[in-house]
C-alpha cells in the first residue's frame, strides 16, 4: 500500500514554507515516526515524520521549493504492503514502463555497480552506451575523467585569478523575515535609544556566593538573565507603556509580562517568550531560558514558543559586544539591550576605584514612550541591580 506525505497545518499565520533538507532519497528505507524532511517557516523549522514504516517510492518537491498545508511531499510503500505481496504468491508481476533509472540502476552487472561505488559515481546520470541501454565500465570511466577534467579546469582558473571565487546561497526564511521586520519597524516607528551604566558587583558578589547552593537546589545555573528579566518585570509594572504595544491605531497595555529573551542560534536570531515572568521565580526563568537555548541550538523551537511578547531582552554581551543601539520587535514599544561587563574606573565618594561595569540601552518607540519614562525605566533596572535586594523586597 502506498502512503502519500503531505504538508502537514502549518501554524497561525504561516501560509507557506520552504522544503529546508531531505534526509531520504527513493529507494531508502524510512522507519515510522522517523523525520523524512524538514520544511522552514518564517519563524521555526518542522519535521514531517513518516506515518509508516516503509521504502520511500517518489520525492516530488525538491530542497529549496516553496509548499503550502496538505502539499504531497513524497509516497512510501509501507512494509506491510511489501510483506502482503511477498507472501501471497497470487499477485502477478506488474509490469512498469521501462525508465532511465530502471535500465540504469537494476540492470547493472555485479562489476560495473562495484567500480560505480569506487568512483562515488551516481549512475542515475548517467546514459548508456550498452545493449538497451546498460551502463558499462567505460561510460563509467569517461564520466570519471570528465569530471576531473572539469574540476581541474576550475582549480586552474581560481588559481590564476588568486582564488576569487564566490558562493551564492538562498536567504533562508527565518534571516528574510528578520530583514523585513527590522526595515518595517525603522520605517513605521520613531526609535529613539537612552543608556546608562550599571556597575555588575552587588550582582556578581551575590552570585558567586549563592551559585553552587542555587544549582544545588534547584538544578539549574544562575545566570545574569535571571536577574536582568526580574529588574525589567520591576520596571514594566512601574512604567506600563514600556510594556505596551501597538495595535493599528490603539495602544494595547497588558497586564502581564511576557518577555521575551533574544537568543543566537545557526538559524539567526530567534525570540522565545517567558510567558507571565513576572509569577516566575529566578530558578523558573533560568530553566525555561536554558531550555530555550537548547531547543533553539538543536533546530526544535515550535511557534508557540515565539509567538506574542510584550517586550523583549537582548544580551550583545555574550558575543563581547560593549554597546548597541537594539532594534524593537514589533508590535512591541521597547527593547532592553545588555553589554559586557568590563573593568572601568569609577568615582565613589570622590575616590577613583575599579568596578566592574555593564553598558545597558534601552531602544523605544517615541510615540508611546516618552524620553522621560524611558530614562527612569532605565534607572529603575540600574537601581535594582546595584542593591539586589530591591527585587526581594519589589521596591
Amino acid at each position: 500500500m502506498s502512503v502519500e506525505i503531505k504538508v502537514p497545518t502549518l501554524p497561525e499565520s504561516v501560509t507557506d514554507a520552504t522544503v529546508a533538507k531531505w534526509y531520504k532519497k527513493i529507494g531508502d528505507h524510512i522507519e515510522r515516526d522517523e523525520n523524512l524532511l524538514d520544511l522552514e517557516t518564517d519563524k521555526v523549522m518542522l519535521e514531517v515524520p513518516a506515518p509508516e514504516s516503509g521504502v520511500i517510492e517518489k520525492i516530488l518537491v525538491k530542497e529549496g521549493e516553496t509548499v503550502s498545508a496538505d502539499t504531497l511531499l513524497a509516497v512510501i510503500t509501507s512494509d506491510g504492503a511489501a510483506k502482503s505481496e511477498k507472501t501471497s504468491g497470487k499477485e502477478t508481476k506488474k509490469e512498469e514502463p521501462t525508465s532511465k533509472k530502471t535500465s540504469a540502476t537494476e540492470s547493472l552487472s555485479p562489476s560495473v555497480r562495484r567500480m560505480a561505488a569506487e568512483k562515488a559515481v551516481d549512475v542515475a546520470q548517467l546514459s548508456g552506451s550498452g545493449k538497451g541501454g546498460r551502463i558499462t565500465k567505460e561510460d563509467i570511466e569517461k564520466h570519471t575523467e570528465a569530471s576531473a577534467k572539469k574540476e581541474t579546469s576550475a582549480l586552474a582558473a581560481s588559481e590564476m585569478l588568486g582564488d576569487r571565487t564566490e558562493k551564492r546561497v538562498a536567504m533562508s526564511r527565518l534571516r528574510a523575515r528578520i530583514a523585513e521586520r527590522l526595515v518595517q519597524v525603522q520605517h513605521e516607528s520613531a526609535i529613539l535609544t537612552t543608556f546608562n551604566e550599571i556597575d555588575m558587583k552587588p550582582v556578581m558578589d551575590l552570585r558567586n556566593k549563592y551559585k553552587d547552593m542555587f544549582e544545588k537546589t534547584h538544578g539549574a545555573r544562575l545566570g545574569f538573565m535571571s536577574f536582568f528579566t526580574k529588574a525589567a518585570v520591576e520596571a514594566l509594572k512601574k512604567f506600563p507603556a514600556v510594556n505596551a504595544s501597538i495595535d493599528g491605531s490603539d495602544l494595547v497595555y497588558h497586564n502581564f509580562c511576557d518577555i521575551g529573551i533574544a537568543i543566537g542560534s545557526d538559524r539567526g536570531l530567534v525570540v522565545p517568550i517567558l510567558r507571565n515572568a513576572e509569577r516566575m521565580s529566578m530558578a523558573e526563568m533560568e530553566k525555561q531560558i536554558r531550555g530555550y537555548a537548547d531547543k533553539a541550538n538543536a533546530g526544535k523551537l515550535a511557534m508557540e514558543d515565539m509567538t506574542g511578547g510584550t517586550f523583549t531582552i537582548t544580551n550583545g554581551g555574550t558575543y563581547g559586544s560593549m554597546l548597541s543601539t537594539p532594534i524593537i520587535n514589533p508590535p512591541q514599544t521597547a527593547i532592553l539591550g545588555m553589554h559586557n561587563i568590563v573593568e572601568r574606573p569609577v568615582v565613589e565618594k570622590g575616590q577613583v576605584v575599579v568596578r566592574p561595569v555593564m553598558y545597558v540601552a534601552l531602544s523605544y518607540d517615541h510615540r508611546v514612550i516618552d524620553g522621560r519614562e524611558a530614562v527612569l525605566f532605565l534607572r529603575v533596572i540600574k537601581d535594582a541591580l546595584e542593591d539586589p535586594a530591591r527585587l526581594l523586597l519589589e521596591v
